[in-house]
């Protein structure tokens, strides 16, 4: 599943080349695509409306329009968006996003797990309420934050990082890559970080995020950029996918576990393994 760093890096590509466009008018050929509402209630909702901002929220694409309406977009596993001057070939077609001046915003998903709704701009907030935590590249990120939102919690902290409402965006690649930066166990309880642990998985994480952004996201599986192009993410995994591998600090071979139901890469000869904290006595 595309995660904060493969959802950015098309936001980025998009937001120059749409913002200040026309949508003359939205196709939806699955009705998948816009469940539970029907494709041409969508259709209508967003069709005719300006495009006056384009931002990302977790893992999700947020299409401000003009009257107060965003149109939000889930590429879930495969979807893909892209703007194309011709429209692709319809095996794996699932709507079409025609704008002003002829060019195309093409959305595909051979799963058909991608998601699209348009909802008014001013119930975002609610809408996102609960389900999506603090923005890990944003300002407010930090060590503090990180040790609050894990206190007590005993998930392991592979799941921790996976549970989108306390942060937004990271997915299983970024979560193991940050964990190897920050040198600590997959299974390490999460409430049992100390504040260096916090920071140095605060470090991790920012530093997996953009890593993943300067390489233009990992093209894993279906995964492609904007433009129609892999990222090279894949090519730069400290410690993902390279199990049996010597670790790259040459401190043990990269392990794979299950975790929260997900294929997960570590190394546990520089991995720290926590403890869950002993309650004190009264």
């Amino acid at each position: 599943m595309p995660e904060l760093p493969e959802v950015e890096t098309i936001r980025r590509q998009l937001e120059p080349e749409i913002v200040g466009r026309t949508i003359e008018r939205l196709e939806v050929f699955d009705e998948l695509f816009s469940r539970p509402a029907k494709p041409r209630e969508l259709e209508k909702a967003v069709s005719g409306r300006r495009i006056e901002a384009f931002r990302r929220r977790g893992k999700y694409m947020l299409v401000d329009l003009s009257g107060g309406v965003t149109l939000i977009l889930h590429l879930r596993m495969t979807g893909n968006l892209q703007l194309a001057p011709a429209i692709p070939e319809p095996r794996f077609l699932r709507a079409l996003i025609h704008l002003d001046g002829g060019e195309t915003l093409t959305w595909t998903d051979a799963r058909r797990f991608g998601h699209g709704e348009a909802v008014p701009t001013e119930e975002l907030d609610e809408r996102f309420a609960g389900k999506l935590g603090i923005e890990p590249l944003s300002d407010e990120f930090s060590a503090e934050v990180l040790l609050e939102a894990a206190a007590g919690r005993t998930a392991p902290l592979k799941s921790f990082l996976l549970a989108q409402e306390r942060i937004a965006g990271i997915g299983n690649i970024y979560a193991d890559e940050a964990l190897w930066r920050a040198k600590l166990h997959p299974l390490s309880p999460a409430g049992s970080m100390k504040p260096e642990h916090a920071e140095a998985l605060r470090e991790g994480i920012v530093g997996a995020l953009e890593a993943g952004l300067d390489n233009g996201g990992a093209s894993i599986d279906d995964y492609l950029d904007a433009r129609g192009e892999q990222g090279s993410m894949q090519d730069e995994f400290l410690v993902h996918r390279r199990e049996g591998e010597q670790c790259l600090r040459e401190d043990g071979i990269v392990q794979r576990i299950v975790v929260s139901g997900r294929s997960t890469y570590y190394c546990a000869g520089c991995q720290v393994r926590l403890r869950k904290r002993p309650k004190r006595r009264r």
